[in-house]
């Protein structure tokens, strides 16, 4: 089993955060560090957050959570072993040229260690700000999947399809991955799922138990099967409910075939990073 944790860079201490977090993981022997992403927020959204009863994010709209991209390569210069993940990067609002060479360049900068974390999203203000349409998104994230695949292996990058048109773009230099960073795609439903079987090479889920995951990871496979796939071609990272996972749920995981646990953590205060990650670990039983 892989332990990592997810967390957004926000909360006022974002320089001392990216300074500080990706030393104190490697310290401890966690795996990976996978951040959030969300440009903007509103104190008050139509949109239902998916993983809380009432809908509502757990996390103040005030909280200034900095660009993925621009943490991870904060944090590749500051370590050596430590996997760097989007978790997840909200793909159909981007433009998926830019979220290529982003990528890449980090894989190159932290000489090939980014796991590529993509969803949907869930917050349609957030569209809206960005002028981006919220319909027709699961179908531009498949668009924009090939788009960026391309980019990544060709040497000459083309691409038609109903959401984006590549033609003839060289993009240099590639990721450092062979044959490029591994795709770990979000989201629950059938959509998501087949997502997954025909692009993926991992699948992100989040808020699962031991108890609801078995349906889910038989729909998976099934969805695997229809592209001639099966579970052992993807790695399953699972984000348990916050602050629920411990070693027993652990190993329970461990016997469902679940290969990565990422434990949501939030860090307020820089004072508490190593104390925070410290009960982290112990809670977990992690690392292994």
């Amino acid at each position: 089993m892989k332990f990592g944790i997810c967390t957004p860079i926000g909360f006022g201490i974002v320089a001392e955060l990216v300074d500080a977090l990706g030393p104190a993981l490697e310290q401890r022997g966690f795996e990976s560090l996978w951040v959030s992403e969300h440009v903007v927020l509103f104190d008050e959204h139509q949109s239902r957050y998916p993983y809380t009863p009432d809908g509502q994010m757990p996390i103040p709209a005030s909280i200034g959570m900095a660009d993925p991209f621009i943490a991870l390569t904060f944090m590749a210069a500051r370590t050596t072993t430590l996997r760097l993940g989007t978790g997840v990067c909200i793909l159909p609002q981007r433009n998926p040229v830019y979220t290529a060479k982003q990528v890449a360049d980090l894989d190159v900068i932290s000489g090939g260690r980014v796991e590529f974390g993509i969803g949907l999203g869930w917050l349609r203000e957030e569209y809206e700000a960005l002028d981006v349409p919220w319909a027709g998104r699961g179908s531009r994230a498949d668009d924009y999947l090939q788009v960026i695949r391309s980019l990544w292996v060709d040497e000459v990058s083309n691409f038609a399809g109903e959401n984006y048109t590549l033609s003839g773009a060289r993009m240099y230099p590639k990721p450092v991955q062979s044959p490029h960073p591994a795709i770990h795609i979000g989201g629950d439903g059938a959509a998501a799922l087949n997502r997954v079987a025909a692009y993926g090479q991992g699948w992100f889920g989040m808020g699962w138990t031991p108890e609801s995951l078995g349906e889910q990871l038989r729909l998976l496979d099934t969805a695997l099967a229809r592209h001639q796939r099966s579970r052992n071609d993807i790695e399953i990272s699972i984000s348990p409910p916050y602050g629920a996972c411990d070693v027993r749920m652990a190993a329970r995981f461990a016997d469902l075939g679940v290969d990565r646990i990422i434990d949501g953590v939030l860090f307020t205060d820089i004072d508490a990073v190593e104390a925070t990650l410290d009960q982290t670990m112990e809670r977990l039983g992690a690392p292994q």
